[in-house]
């Protein structure tokens, strides 16, 4: 994805939340603070965007995302991360990604393997995909599939 994809997608986001007058966070361990950057990057993002937490390390997931002890690069990590954040920020939309970018695997998932939550006041919707290519390849099409799984919940009406 090229950075005008992204920064097409986020100003779609920007759009869409401000026009909800709803709020995003996000929690990211992959992606190193992608996410939020492209958000952050957005029109009038300070009227939108509550912000995002980079929880890389195993160890930052539990203490400060709440996430269970035992493997991250999972569907319930991804699901807890969403929801903390949510919480967290006191946003109405909370994207939070997690898997194994690679080049090695990692909780027993292959390596470009990923987990998407997103986390409304409607529930979490859960996404698992796998991305070809090294680390970097994974990131950016994390990334990209993050916004356009956010982009998405914007569209669909949600219960504050």
């Amino acid at each position: 994805m090229t950075s005008s994809e992204q920064a097409q997608i986020a100003e779609r986001i920007a759009e869409a939340a401000s026009a909800g007058q709803q709020w995003i966070a996000a929690a990211e361990s992959l992606t190193s603070g992608g996410i939020s950057s492209a958000l952050g990057a957005a029109p009038d993002a300070s009227s939108w965007f509550a912000g995002g937490l980079v929880a890389y390390a195993r160890a930052a997931k539990h203490e400060l995302l709440d996430v269970s002890k035992g493997p991250v690069a999972c569907a319930s990590a991804a699901e807890e991360m969403a929801t903390s954040v949510r919480r967290l920020f006191r946003a109405d939309v909370a994207i939070a990604v997690t898997g194994a970018g690679g080049p090695e695997p990692e909780d027993g998932q292959p390596a470009g393997t990923v987990f998407l939550a997103v986390a409304t006041a409607a529930g979490t919707q859960i996404e698992k995909k796998t991305f070809e290519g090294g680390p970097g390849e994974v990131v950016q099409s994390t990334v990209k599939e993050a916004l356009l799984l956010v982009e998405r919940t914007l569209a669909v009406p949600t219960s504050s």
